[in-house]
């Protein structure tokens, strides 16, 4: 009738619902090999969107940082080039200055998060999750 992996599943959707009910905060979610996991919040660093190409590290969101921080400064001295000519800065460039150190600063942050989670992760001996974000949920709760 049922599967060893349902049966499991069942089990560990239990156990995060009492764990939620006592106050925890807890993430369930899938693991990479597909099997269901209550993840602590802070193991959870963040869940990647559900376009075609998806970031799911923190080194792959720590590149995508750098690339912004670049953008951010060829921004800057875009922004400030005429002066060396004497002339008014270029303010038309300050909103790709704002949008490209907002987009750094949001990758940093990310990419932070991520490292610390694997980190939790790896201490704590928890799988990795589904870069996904899915879960699922036995089909009789």
């Amino acid at each position: 009738m049922y599967s060893e992996r349902e049966r499991r599943n069942d089990a560990v959707y239990a156990e995060h619902k009492a764990a939620v009910a006592a106050g925890e905060k807890r993430v369930l979610r899938n693991t990479s090999t597909g099997e269901l996991h209550s993840y602590p919040a802070d193991e959870i660093g963040f869940t990647p969107g559900s376009g075609q190409a998806q970031v799911s590290t923190w080194w792959g969101m720590g590149i995508l940082a750098v690339v912004a921080a670049i953008l951010t400064v060829f921004s800057v001295v875009l922004l400030l080039a005429p002066l060396a000519r004497g002339q008014a800065p270029m303010w038309g460039g300050l909103f790709l200055t704002a949008l490209a150190g907002g987009f750094t600063f949001y990758a940093v942050t990310l990419s932070c998060q991520e490292y610390r989670a694997t980190q939790l992760r790896k201490l704590r001996g928890s799988p990795k999750p589904s870069s996904t974000g899915r879960v699922d949920i036995p089909s009789d709760h």
